[in-house]
């Protein structure tokens, strides 16, 4: 079959849907200044949707700073890859001052976080070694794992005694291969906002020898005394081998690191393809970075901000009697009974009739019979805005209850 003629057969999971959801379940737009309250199809509805958990995205100290590094560097300087003629004192600066803030001794930067996840799994292990991994990762990690040429074992989400069987697998395999085992987890999983359990995870080295990588996207500037990360929530950050996190959450911005061991990290510049066959991170960026991380360190306010909304937000939904899962993080997943036709319609009503604008999450991402709405509480939400989704999120609750939304047609523009 010729490959355009198999696209236009097979459009994929996502994109067999994208007739009606193109534009708006899909892809929509979010119009005006980064803020709780955006434009969407010409209304203002209260959104719930960006990773923008400490309000860095919109700071008046961040703008500066921003627009006064486009000013004097453009966005092209530095020209080419770090390793050939893209490297700087202030890129060398922002890695040093995260892997201080993190406690590992050297830090690199990364163009791209989910890029960069794919590239650290396939520069750290070759044929002779095994990946075990928890079931519940991010994409990236599950794409790393794809380019794997050894062996790669899933361990069900959180389940220790699994990934102890999974490690003996492993090391039966490394005992003739010569090989090692690295362990991939995240800090915070983004979907159900509960944490990695990385205190188990560690526990098994005192039987089994491996690295722990974690991927910490929701975790850094959220989690722990200081906005450290899950590892010092949880007071592992020491255990943590290669320690990830992007700047696209709690940093609002483009890019990403990892820090651990300065042979690791050294081994990483030079071996990790994805970031010595690209660009280097325009200065801008970097200069917004320094930034973003000055205020993750001095202003401890943003980090208090945001979790008196995460904990108003969720023990209001948990009073109301909604499901919440085993979130211990920002990331609140409200689970609901429906099918996907449900899921259509709620949305529908939240955003045209309640103004509240979150994600939606359907099977496969979820069981089948289960509709997920994701809301990211920031620090620069309200309690005002709190109360106006837990009033919008009760009568919607109720509607699905008596079955409201499957009587109702679908809205005329999903049809045309």
């Amino acid at each position: 079959m010729d490959l355009f003629e198999k696209i236009a057969a097979n459009r994929g999971p996502l994109g067999t849907h994208s007739a009606y959801a193109h534009g708006y379940f899909a892809f929509p737009k979010l119009e005006g200044e980064i803020k709780p309250r955006m434009i969407f199809r010409g209304k203002e509805v209260l959104t719930w949707s960006l990773n923008n958990y400490l309000g860095l995205a919109n700071h008046p100290e961040v703008r500066r700073a921003d627009a006064e590094a486009a000013a004097e560097f453009g966005m092209a300087l530095p020209m080419g890859a770090r390793m050939m003629s893209g490297n700087s004192n202030l890129h060398e600066q922002l890695e040093n001052e995260l892997a201080d803030f993190v406690a590992k001794p050297d830090c690199m930067l990364l163009n791209f976080g989910y890029q960069g996840v794919v590239s650290i799994i396939d520069a750290m292990v070759g044929r002779h070694d095994v990946i075990v991994y928890d079931a519940e990762s991010h994409a990236c990690i599950i794409d790393g794992v794809r380019l794997h040429a050894g062996k790669r074992f899933v361990y069900v989400h959180n389940d220790m005694a699994g990934l102890e069987k999974q490690l003996e697998r492993a090391q039966r395999i490394i005992d003739e291969t010569g090989g090692g085992i690295l362990v991939i987890t995240e800090g915070v999983f983004g979907m159900s906002g509960n944490q990695g359990d990385l205190r188990g995870v560690l526990k098994l080295k005192e039987k089994f020898q491996f690295r722990l990588f974690v991927d910490d996207a929701h975790g850094f500037g959220t989690m722990g005394a200081t906005g450290a990360g899950t590892g010092e929530e949880q007071g592992v950050q020491d255990g943590i081998d290669l320690y990830f996190s992007t700047f696209a959450k709690s940093m609002a911005s483009i890019g990403a690191f990892v820090a651990g061991p300065e042979n690791v990290i050294e081994y990483l510049r030079y071996n990790m393809r994805s970031q010595i066959f690209a660009k280097s991170l325009p200065m801008p960026l970097v200069v917004g970075g320094l930034k973003r991380l000055e205020l993750l360190r001095t202003k401890p306010e943003l980090k208090d901000n945001l979790w008196t909304i995460v904990r108003a937000l969720q023990s209001g939904l948990r009073e109301k009697g909604f499901n919440l899962g085993t979130t211990s993080s920002p990331v609140t997943p409200v689970m609901l009974a429906g099918q996907i036709g449900d899921a259509v319609q709620i949305t529908f009503d939240l955003r045209e009739n309640y103004g509240i604008f979150c994600s939606i999450v359907v099977y496969p991402v979820v069981p089948k019979d289960v509709i997920m709405l994701r809301l990211i509480p920031t620090a620069v939400h309200t309690l005002d805005d709190v109360e106006q989704t837990i009033k919008a999120f009760e009568i919607v609750q109720d509607k699905l209850a008596k079955g409201l939304y499957s009587k109702t047609e679908a809205p005329v523009w999903l049809t045309e």
